[in-house]
């Protein structure tokens, strides 16, 4: 898929491997490709070459992972891919919620489903533009398959795109019933994607969550209009999940592997030289609030930045937690 997005989409693939926070690249964040060489440590930056090219087939989902590497990345980090039926149930929950009523989207049959093929209807106080700004995040998200199902992590199918129940995906089917001229289909699409958040440690599954994000975007405009998007529509929905999507320690708030002893030195009254170790205070002691990692940086994309005017007020992650805190 990178060896794709470079040749058809200029420029696509560096932005999805942006890290706001650090300005920089994201992060592998792993040890899985540590065997390949210096590039491929765990604090080294992911470039474009490292994974396209002779270098083609190093980020793989985790269903073509060997059995070996799962096991080591399930023990080391607890990676557990949960089967897309099951996700579709516990969405189902969250709109059965919303909706007030339950079988808005599919009818659940077992360890399938099947889609509802009628046009959603919204509850009287409640309009398809409210279910779009609806705000949804995805926890230590791997490849967000409670985002969008594109295929079955578990097993690789491809899902149809009339047929998929991430949480992106209901948005899109929706825009679909009631956005009709392509113009309008696009805002709205923007304002879906500006809404649908996810954080994960790991580079690799980072980056196709990035992807998967990316190609759901593509298919639907196709399905909807017969034709791939503009280069520049791309460009900014790229630019939307580089941001939405970003690299985290769930546990800390923090770019993974960040925190560290400080060592300060100065002289005393004596006029001595001397040197201090400290250790994080988050690590230490457990907690979210005192790490000495980059505290990682979010969007909202509702309020404007009150320095540059631009869309998209920048804020702390930490920050969004005190707020839940107190």
């Amino acid at each position: 898929m990178e060896d794709e997005i470079l040749e058809k989409y200029p420029e696509v693939l560096d932005i999805l491997l942006r890290d706001h926070t650090t300005q920089k690249n994201i992060i592998w964040a792993t040890s899985s490709y540590e065997r390949l060489g210096e590039s491929y440590l765990e604090r080294s930056q992911m470039k474009s070459k490292h994974i396209t090219g002779i270098n083609g087939n190093v980020i793989m989902p985790r269903v073509q992972k060997d059995t070996i590497l799962q096991l080591s990345r399930v023990k080391i980090m607890a990676e557990v891919f949960t089967p897309a039926w099951v996700c579709n149930v516990q969405n189902n929950l969250a709109d059965n919620n919303w909706f007030q009523r339950k079988n808005v989207f599919n009818k659940e049959i077992g360890e399938r489903w099947e889609a509802i093929p009628e046009k959603v209807l919204f509850p009287s106080n409640k309009t398809w533009k409210d279910y779009i700004k609806e705000k949804c995040l995805e926890i230590a998200c791997g490849e967000a398959p409670y985002i969008t199902s594109r295929y079955d992590i578990t097993t690789g199918n491809f899902i149809e795109v009339t047929n998929r129940i991430g949480l992106l995906d209901r948005k899109l089917r929706v825009i679909n019933e009631n956005a009709h001229i392509t113009g309008e289909w696009l805002k709205a699409a923007q304002t879906a994607y500006k809404s649908t958040y996810a954080y994960e440690w790991q580079g690799d599954s980072l980056l196709l969550a990035r992807e998967s994000m990316l190609f759901t975007f593509i298919e639907n405009y196709k399905y909807k209009f017969g034709k791939e998007p503009l280069l520049k529509s791309i460009q900014y929905i790229a630019d939307i999940i580089s941001w939405n999507v970003w690299q985290m320690d769930g546990l800390a708030g923090v770019i993974p592997n960040s925190c560290g002893e400080v060592v300060t030195k100065h002289v005393n009254l004596f006029g001595e030289k001397e040197t201090d170790n400290s250790f994080c205070k988050g690590c230490l002691y457990n907690d979210f609030f005192r790490h000495n990692g980059i505290y990682c940086l979010v969007k909202d994309w509702s309020n404007r930045d009150l320095n540059t005017g631009k869309i998209g007020r920048e804020l702390r992650f930490v920050d969004l937690m005190k707020k839940v805190r107190y």
